[in-house]
Order: structure tokens, then C-alpha cells, then sequence
């Protein structure tokens, strides 16, 4: 795992912004954030926070990275963004185990926006601490977690950036 240089984490955080749109705010009225892609689907984590024993919030985080590092593949590395922090590049499958360092962040953006990005950002994660969301992108990393993360958290509020109606 190493730490962007300031050059790369503004090369890397101006490509997301521009492919992404992103656009931060605290204010409900801009959300998402992000322009989410065709192959996204995002869900509320309004119901974590409040959970005793945190085991929603520890299965997501495992189901999460658990489909980045299988998308990433044994020798893939992906991004680790922080906004207004350090962000980081690292291999998944070095992080995380027994005897390894832990992932950089978490994809539950706690108290910041929190992004995964494969290198080429065909999938990442991308957490809303204010609208309390995280959207997941890529048809990979959907087709390797989506079903999960239902479980865990219920049915998506938006689905290719658009909002989806009760069930």
C-alpha cells in the first residue's frame, strides 16, 4: 500500500471528478454527488449507524471488499480516495488477512467521501456520508455483490443514477 503523491491524488481525483461529474455538497438538493453510471445501483445506510454490534455494517464491508478484491484479480491494484485526506493505492489481496496491514478506508464513508476505484475506473465504490449512501458501479462488481448487499441492506433507492420506487 502507498500513499498518492500530491500529484497523483490531484491527477487521479480530477479524472474521477471529470468521468463522474463529482460534485461535492452537503446540501440534499445536489445529490448524488456523482453522475452514477449506467452499471450502478446505490442504497441507503441510513439504517447502519444505529445498529447494535455493527454485524449489517461489518457484513457489507466484507461483502464490498471481497467483490473489489475478486474484480481487481490476484495481482490488480486499485484506489483508495479520501476526499481532502491522503488517498492510496494498494493491492487487495496484500491487505486485510491475517498478518496484513488493514484496507486504507472503509467503504462505508464515515464522516467523508470515500471512493474505490479499479485503475482503469471501469468499478469502484463511491460512499456518501451526508446522503448516507453508497453506490456501487461496474457490471462485475454488481454481478459479484449486488445480490449480497441487498440482503444486507435492503432494496437499492437508485439504479443507474435513477431512483427506484418501493418494492
Amino acid at each position: 500500500m502507498t500513499e498518492l503523491s500530491d500529484a497523483e491524488d490531484r491527477r487521479v481525483w480530477d479524472r474521477f471528478s471529470e468521468q463522474f461529474g463529482f460534485r461535492p455538497s452537503m446540501s440534499p438538493s445536489t445529490w448524488p454527488a456523482i453522475e452514477e453510471p449506467g452499471a450502478s445501483v446505490t442504497w441507503s445506510l441510513a439504517a447502519l449507524p444505529d445498529e447494535p454490534g455493527d454485524e449489517r455494517l461489518d457484513r457489507l464491508v466484507a461483502v464490498v471488499e471481497q467483490g473489489l478484491s475478486s474484480c481487481a484479480g490476484p495481482s490488480g491494484t486499485l484506489f483508495a480516495l479520501d476526499w481532502q485526506h491522503p488517498s492510496y493505492r494498494f493491492a487487495p489481496h496484500q491487505v486485510g488477512g491475517p498478518g496484513q496491514p488493514a484496507w486504507p478506508l472503509s467503504p462505508y464513508p464515515d464522516g467523508d467521501y470515500f471512493v474505490f476505484l479499479a485503475e482503469d475506473f471501469r468499478f469502484g465504490s463511491f460512499g456518501h456520508p451526508w446522503e448516507e449512501s453508497l453506490c456501487l458501479f461496474g457490471e462485475e462488481l454488481l454481478d459479484v455483490t449486488a445480490a449480497e448487499v441487498d440482503k444486507v441492506l435492503g432494496p437499492p433507492i437508485r439504479r443507474s443514477g435513477t431512483a427506484v420506487g418501493p418494492a
